[in-house]
């Protein structure tokens, strides 16, 4: 792995979605396929750690710690380029400690990450402070990467997803928010006269927007809209129409999604096209973020392409 070369490659495609739905209402849909990008580091991953991990390498640290959730597919990517870079990495993840790790924190831990389990409050001070509270004591020799790579050097990268010329036909951009740093570079690329749409994984993420907005030089601009209708219970959380539609939506395009951010996404698009959210002649690109590794927590036979991945 080198934090030198581009990061695009051959493999990234931008598919084109095609059903009775978006035929009937006139709108064209892609998917721009960042999922194909690598096997673990896929989707918007890199992109958010690669300026974190040269500034690291930069500053001579041997040990980086960084913070998410037991389905978090920062903490996975982390773990796999902190061992090809010869990183010691830290994961702090938010909960207590569970009985049977899912299987992104039994592969992260399987990669050298040491893991440490914090109470919510907990986790919360701990990931704000970077060293400053005492829960970080020890790890004052760390090089602290923040959740989701959320920052100036997270948008950064994430501004490299979209190159101008290459989106300047479509009218709207969606992608999935967890941490806003995404979005935030996306809206770096994008024109005021396409909107950007953020579907939240979280449930009453009411500081989402102020989170945003501090990435922002200028504040939030008017292109952007932030929609809460889709989390479906809460972050990693899942219901049966949720893998039934990815499961539907898998056989329509051959495109595999994830239950914690991409499945709500396109569960989202569809819903909105079907209430005529966008207008006759729309042309739709959603990012797919990649993190298909979660998919595998669930139980052999729930999603019809879980295998092959």
């Amino acid at each position: 792995m080198d934090l030198n070369q581009p990061i695009y490659s051959e493999r990234v495609t931008i598919d084109t979605v095609e059903s009775e739905l978006t035929a009937g209402k006139n709108i064209k849909l892609h998917v721009l396929r960042l999922d194909k990008l690598h096997p673990v580091i896929s989707g918007n991953k890199w992109f958010k750690l690669k300026y974190y991990l040269a500034d690291a390498a930069d500053k001579g640290y041997k040990k980086i710690v960084t913070f998410g959730g037991p389905y978090s597919n920062h903490i996975a990517a982390t773990a796999y380029a902190a061992k090809q870079l010869n990183f010691d990495a830290v994961g702090v993840i938010r909960g207590e400690q569970p009985l049977l790790p899912s299987h992104t924190l039994s592969a992260a831990r399987d990669l050298g990450m040491e893991l440490h389990f914090l109470s919510r409050d907990d986790y919360n001070l701990s990931k704000r402070s970077a060293g400053i509270n005492p829960i970080d004591n020890r790890f004052k020799d760390h090089y602290y990467i923040p959740e989701g790579g959320f920052g100036s050097k997270g948008v950064a990268g994430a501004a490299e997803i979209l190159h101008p010329g290459d989106i300047i036909k479509y009218t709207h951009i969606i992608t999935a928010v967890g941490t806003g740093t995404t979005i935030a570079g996306i809206l770096q690329v994008a024109s005021p006269q396409q909107e950007v749409i953020g579907i939240s994984a979280m449930k009453n993420n009411t500081a989402l927007a102020d989170e945003i907005s501090s990435l922002l030089e200028n504040g939030i601009p008017g292109n952007l809209r932030i929609i809460h209708d889709y989390h479906f219970g809460g972050y990693a959380k899942k219901s049966q129409p949720l893998l039934d539609f990815m499961n539907r939506f898998y056989r329509l395009s051959n495109i595999p999604l994830d239950f914690v951010y991409t499945g709500k996404v396109m569960y989202g698009i569809f819903d909105l096209i079907s209430k005529s959210y966008f207008s006759p002649g729309a042309a739709i690109l959603m990012l797919h973020t990649g993190g298909l590794q979660g998919n595998r927590s669930l139980p052999p036979g729930i999603l019809e392409f879980r295998e092959k991945m």
